[in-house]
């Protein structure tokens, strides 16, 4: 779609927010609202409604206004990012077919100028650098009721390596910054909680061993693209800031200040300060984008050094929570910008889908080649298994659970998106005696409750190649029995049977005797033919009642290593499968984070600013 009128990106956040609102693209609220859990619940509601970008101007207790719900769409994402698109599409087709240019070769004039905005500028002043202020002056924005404290929570953190430092070895991370609460000593100190495999990790770890603090800034605002850059999956050696200036469109202007961290000219704010080496605080809890509470741990902390501040600064925000939330329309605008590398990256490989409704890295779906024997009379997965394993050595990508493979030559019309196709088309195919592929004992999601303890846990490859083995079940079998404790079934998708279970009480890194017993009952006489995926869960209607529910239950809240059983399950050397249904045990355990839930008298009082003639009429 061609947008008339737009200018050439937006040099900051600023002009981003009147031109929305010149469009009608974004509202502003001026009744006084909280953001203590107020405001929060408010933008995620706008977001499950597809409304506008929200300007709060008047937050209780705060000078600064708060803007939210900016990608709160998709259609808005690629909006703000109309007039580089082309150019980014440019430049990833000629990555995945430089013969492209034979086709089109006037496109190869258009490269030079976007691959002028990769380099950012360099100045001494900066609008960023008028203002100053203190943590406790910045919104203190709180998402969900048992939140440790405030957060920002669309912050880019930028570091360079103490090695090479400059902007080529940089690195700008969306990780999670938590400015009040718990220990921390108030105006001076802030929680930095990054995930393993991030890029900071590597800055960090060599300032450890130089025996020095980390430098870091972190940036509030300023232009958009600086946002999503801060969450894109870059190539190694590419930085952020560079990606930033294209899909920006014009050069990122940075401040030099002597002997610190350039600053970002155009951000709304910017924190100073340092990462000692080995010294850590704890952080959170905070309501995450599994759907649950990631609980208090011990991370590292910055000693803030000054707050910088434009002095018409916004403070931008986003909450999260279970899926969908704002950060789906990020991951469905990145999807667009790099699906087409996929195959560049790992060989063989037509596509991959993180699946939001499942938390992002619990679940991965792939469809890839087998053409390892094509002469053999019946196809298996092999070279799917190397694309497997390929998959789990890239970046974030190895932070999966489960693992989905499928093979592109039995159904090249399939789609990795289309969820439900897809699972059937798997199930219509597994062999569960050789079609389990575990990986025990290793890194899963730092958010991950589910696993043997913080970042680690098991993973589980699933590839099937071949013919149509059976004809999934859509109908609970009759006569359906069960054994003491268990009793409710509900179809989730053809061949997949939620059944309710006993609450759990199993302990961490355990099996649960009771999903034996469950399996033992049914033996030799296995009542779920057209059924090879069983789901066990605490509330079998709510399970199978929509699809990102089953989603959501089952690979959020199980441990392949732990909760995967089978009936009639055999061991052959090291390698486990069934004859049977797989059971998955997908019910809260004793030692889960608990799932979110919004604040009833919070709901109340944003149902009454909602009313006909209320200054939330038809936002929420």
């Amino acid at each position: 779609m061609i947008y008339p009128g737009g200018v050439v990106g937006y040099r900051n956040l600023q002009q981003c927010v009147a031109d929305l609102e010149r469009r009608g693209m974004l509202v502003r609220i001026e009744a006084p609202l909280d953001p203590n859990l107020e405001i929060g619940a408010v933008q995620r509601r706008c977001y499950q409604r597809g409304g506008p970008a929200l300007l709060f101007t008047n937050p209780v207790n705060c000078r600064f206004p708060l803007l939210g719900n900016l990608f709160g769409t998709l259609e808005r994402t690629r909006f703000i990012f109309r007039d580089t698109l082309d150019d980014i599409r440019r430049l990833v087709e000629l990555k995945v077919d430089p013969f492209s240019l034979l086709k089109h070769p006037l496109d190869l004039l258009k490269a030079p100028c976007a691959a002028w905005h990769l380099l950012p500028t360099f100045s001494s002043r900066a609008p960023v650098m008028e203002c100053r202020t203190t943590l406790s002056r910045l919104p203190q924005l709180v998402s969900w009721p048992k939140d440790g404290g405030a957060f920002i929570t669309l912050p880019q953190v930028y570091t360079e390596n103490p090695s090479k430092p400059g902007f080529g070895s940089s690195n700008l991370g969306m990780y999670r910054v938590q400015i009040s609460g718990n220990n921390y000593e108030p105006d001076r100190q802030v929680g930095l909680h990054y995930q393993i495999h991030r890029g900071i990790g590597g800055h960090h770890a060599e300032a450890i061993a130089r025996g020095e603090p980390l430098k870091v800034n972190i940036f509030v605002g300023g232009p958009p693209a600086m946002t999503l850059a801060a969450v894109m999956p870059l190539p190694e050696g590419m930085p952020e800031l560079s990606f930033a200036g294209l899909l920006g469109g014009q050069r990122i202007p940075m401040a030099r200040m002597e002997g610190q961290l350039p600053v970002l000219a155009e951000a709304d704010f910017c924190i100073r300060g340092l990462v000692h080496p080995d010294r850590t605080l704890p952080e959170g809890p905070f309501g995450d984008h599994l759907g649950y509470y990631s609980l208090a741990h011990e991370f590292p902390y910055v000693q803030v050094e000054e707050v910088l501040h434009r002095r018409d600064a916004i403070w931008p925000f986003t909450t999260v929570g279970r899926p969908p939330q704002e950060d789906t329309s990020f991951g469905a605008f990145i999807h667009e910008l790099t699906g087409p590398l996929i195959p560049t990256v790992v060989a063989g490989v037509k596509e991959v889908h993180a699946v939001d409704a499942a938390g992002v890295h619990p679940l991965l779906l792939a469809i890839a080649s087998e053409r390892y024997v094509p002469y053999a009379p019946r196809r298996q997965p092999q070279e799917l298994l190397t694309i497997a394993n390929a998959i789990l050595g890239q970046g974030q990508l190895s932070l999966a659970k489960y693992l989905f493979v499928a093979a592109q030559e039995d159904a090249p019309d399939l789609h990795t998106h289309d969820v439900a196709s897809f699972l059937g088309h798997m199930l219509e195919r597994a062999d569960w005696r050789c079609h389990l592929h575990f990986q025990t004992a290793t890194t899963i999601d730092t958010l991950d409750y589910s696993g043997s303890g913080l970042n680690q846990g098991s993973k589980l490859v699933i590839a099937v190649a071949g013919p149509q083995l059976r004809v999934l079940g859509q109908q609970v079998p009759a006569g359906l029995e069960f054994p003491a404790g268990f009793g409710g079934a509900r179809v989730c998708l053809p061949g997949i049977l939620a059944i309710q279970g006993p609450a759990s009480r199993q302990g961490r890194g355990e099996c649960d005797a009771s999903i034996e017993t469950f399996c033992n009952f049914y033996g030799e006489r296995d009542r779920f033919d057209g059924f090879p995926l069983i789901v066990i869960c605490d509330d079998c209607d709510f399970t199978a009642d929509t699809l990102n529910n089953f989603l959501w239950v089952t690979f959020t809240r199980s441990n392949p290593e732990t909760d995967l059983y089978g009936i009639r399950s055999l061991t052959r050397g090291r390698h486990w499968g069934c004859q049977g249904a797989l059971v998955i045990d997908a019910r809260i355990k004793p030692f889960h984070a608990p799932p979110l839930e919004d604040d009833p008298e919070v709901e109340r009082r944003i149902d009454s600013l909602a009313v006909k003639g209320g200054p939330l009429e038809g936002l929420v």
